[in-house]
């Protein structure tokens, strides 16, 4: 006895459904078949792929590491069947991006591909870096664009052309338009922050941590909108990217300051599973954003509909 795709097809299922009983429904198949399937796989490696504790399914080691390759082997066979039946480059890319890289660069460059390809449909995902990154792990997107780096083993990554991270001051504040703070006056403010997870906060941290500052701070957001808001209102000093922040700048709701022998240039990463095929449209969208360099493509106008869908 061989394991074939049909062996990881419903061992996949059984993950996801957390049951023998569940990964049956989902499949229209009778419960006992897909217990004969997992027991087949367990006797063909000669591993348990579950623990059955009180009732309840847990992946052993062994399970979480045929997880890893059983998505992407059924992944990669999928794709292989899209791209045979559809060499005119027609069917889905998942694209999952950092919020700054959603918001200023993937607009441009869907519009540019799908140009190029208008039988290719675009889902984008856009969270905070940390959170692409699970996705590509869990193959939930077929690539990521995120701000810093990735962390995980499994993950490829490939840098290109980033941008600056500002600190930015309510208008009145001491900072405002000052070069050269010092970087132990930053300890007698409050700041606002994005979440744990985000790149430019796990930027901000490193360089708190390398230089042993104690930073204060006041709020927590998800949204670079609140953060620009609350700066505006007094409640703080923040890190953001230098584009989300330049429409504050520029209206003088917040002012810009530099904090002496701190550079805050970053780049961003391309990133994918290591296991993971990359069909003709993800590998033309890593080179739309690779060879974009400093002229980055428009957003679309709302009178120009792209073939994407937002998630």
């Amino acid at each position: 006895m061989n394991v074939t795709l049909r062996h990881l097809r419903i061992f996949l299922t059984v993950c996801e459904a957390g049951s023998m009983t569940g990964a049956a429904n989902r499949l229209f198949t009778a419960q006992p078949s897909v217990s004969l399937a997992i027991r087949e796989m367990e006797e063909y490696y000669g591993v348990k792929l579950f623990d059955r504790i009180s009732k309840k399914l847990f992946l052993t080691e062994a399970g979480h590491q045929v997880l890893e390759y059983a998505r992407h082997i059924i992944a990669l066979f999928d794709e292989m069947e899209q791209e045979v039946r559809n060499p005119d480059m027609s069917g889905t890319l998942r694209v999952g991006t950092s919020i700054t890289v959603g918001t200023f660069l993937l607009p441009g460059y869907v519009k540019e591909l799908t140009r190029l390809y208008p039988e290719l449909r675009v889902e984008a995902r856009i969270e905070n870096s940390n959170n692409i990154e699970k996705c590509v792990l869990s193959n939930e997107i077929d690539l990521g664009v995120i701000e810093g780096i990735a962390h995980s083993r499994y993950i490829n990554s490939e840098s290109f052309h980033g941008d600056r991270l500002a600190f930015v001051c309510p208008p009145g504040h001491r900072f405002a338009g000052k070069q050269g703070v010092k970087l132990g006056d930053l300890q007698s403010e409050s700041f606002i922050l994005r979440e744990k997870g985000s790149a430019g906060r796990e930027i901000f941290d490193g360089l708190a941590a390398a230089h042993e500052l104690d930073i204060r701070i006041a709020w927590q957001s998800t949204s670079n909108q609140a953060i620009i808001h609350g700066v505006a209102a007094g409640f703080g000093l923040s890190v953001l990217p230098a584009s989300l922040a330049a429409e504050g700048v520029e209206r003088g709701s917040i002012a810009e300051f530099t904090v002496e022998g701190l550079s805050m240039e970053r780049k961003f990463c391309v990133i994918y599973h290591k296991n993971k095929f990359l069909a003709r449209g993800a590998r033309e969208l890593i080179r739309l954003f690779k060879e974009g360099g400093e002229e980055k493509p428009a957003a679309p106008t709302r009178s120009e509909p792209l073939n994407v869908e937002y998630r």
